[in-house]
């Protein structure tokens, strides 16, 4: 193979915890006796649908009395205008004192006063009496009720919990170096062209989504990063609290070399691989390792664009053996699907064709081929 910058698909998975953002926990806003509860626990939900009944003839009862005392305040807003009125023109004949007068002003401000005070006390009675009616504010599954039917409740009491299902949130902690390479990634593409796939139940069920976030900061703890897939989830087959793993989808890294990992082996220095010579002569190299990516291993140093790397099973090949060089086509997984089937034997190869062996199925082992 000879070595050349190529991009590089990555499978990555972590393991996440699975979140339903919009999960709320009902609380009373109003204190009264629970009268009626509208569902059974386990039920799915719909936004808005009325739960909860909390003494609504009470707090009606409380309207009608605050309608009742501003339609009081304005009678008297109305009479203390017309005072007002009539002393400014009895003022204007001298037939009342200027403090006569300002005090029929005083009187209607006051009555004004009245008036927005009564309105302000309707208002408050009306959201106490849409509060006596505890309504989902969110569409999703609700628990077990904490309270029984018949109970006093406060101001604050809890009442259940509602849980959307569908979708469903999944944070998870990415390594540092993953989630800076990630990034980069992320400034040429939108994060929707990264998607997810969740594994549920041992990988019996997967969910498919796609990458909400990344975080934009290092934790000190841990040195991880934090980011976000969302899934759907129609079904129910994930629950939140599950733990499961996450796998991100379309993870790359941009002009690398790489070589198929059956070619890298251990030397006395480290781990390397075979670099044919002019002559086709396998010499050892050793190379730094960057992360493996399926069948590919990255390399970071120890071999140059323009190499010839023996990418066949190397197992017996020595330094200074003659190779007998073979294309090869760039199918990293065929070619390790091959070693494994034919239990180890290979071939070398170059870039540019097709691996090839002789009639009997191996190349002659005075040309050095693998």
């Amino acid at each position: 193979m000879e070595m050349a910058s190529q991009d590089i698909p990555l499978d990555k998975s972590y393991p996440s915890k699975l979140r339903s953002d919009e999960e709320v926990t009902l609380v009373a806003r109003v204190a009264g006796f629970l009268e009626e509860r509208k569902f059974e626990p386990g039920d799915m939900v719909e936004k808005g649908d009325s739960l909860y009944s909390i003494e609504p003839d009470l707090y009606q009862a409380t309207v009608a009395q605050r309608q009742a005392d501003l339609e009081s305040a304005k009678a008297e807003l109305a009479r203390a205008q017309s005072d007002a009125q009539r002393y400014e023109q009895l003022l204007n004949q001298n037939s009342v004192s200027r403090q006569q007068y300002d005090q029929a002003l005083a009187d209607r401000n006051v009555a004004r006063a009245s008036v927005a005070q009564a309105e302000a006390a309707l208002r408050s009675a009306r959201l106490d009496l849409g509060y006596a009616d505890v309504t989902a504010p969110v569409s999703g599954q609700i628990g077990l009720s904490e309270v029984n039917v018949g109970n006093l409740v406060n101001s604050g009491t809890e009442l259940a919990t509602i849980t959307p299902l569908d979708p469903l949130e999944v944070r998870f902690q990415m390594p540092q170096a993953d989630a800076s390479a990630l990034r980069r990634q992320l400034n040429d593409q939108p994060d929707s062209e990264i998607g997810a796939s969740l594994e549920l139940n041992s990988g019996i069920s997967t969910l498919q989504g796609q990458l909400d976030f990344l975080g934009s900061r290092v934790s000190e703890g841990t040195g991880t990063v934090q980011a976000e897939a969302s899934f759907a989830n129609p079904d129910g087959a994930a629950l939140p609290g599950q733990f499961a793993r996450i796998s991100l989808e379309g993870l790359k890294r941009f002009d690398v070399l790489a070589v198929p990992e059956i070619a890298v082996t251990q030397g006395l220095m480290g781990p390397q691989v075979f670099v044919l010579d002019e002559d086709d002569v396998a010499r050892a190299q050793t190379v730094q390792l960057g992360e493996l990516a399926g069948p590919w291993q990255i390399l970071l140093d120890g071999v140059q664009p323009g190499d010839r790397v023996v990418v066949g099973d190397p197992a017996g090949l020595q330094p200074g053996t003659p190779i007998d060089p073979q294309s090869f086509d760039g199918d990293a997984e065929a070619l390790m699907a091959g070693q494994d089937q034919s239990g180890g034997s290979g071939q070398a190869t170059e870039a540019g064709g097709q691996p090839s062996s002789n009639e009997e199925g191996s190349a002659p082992a005075e040309e050095g081929a693998e």
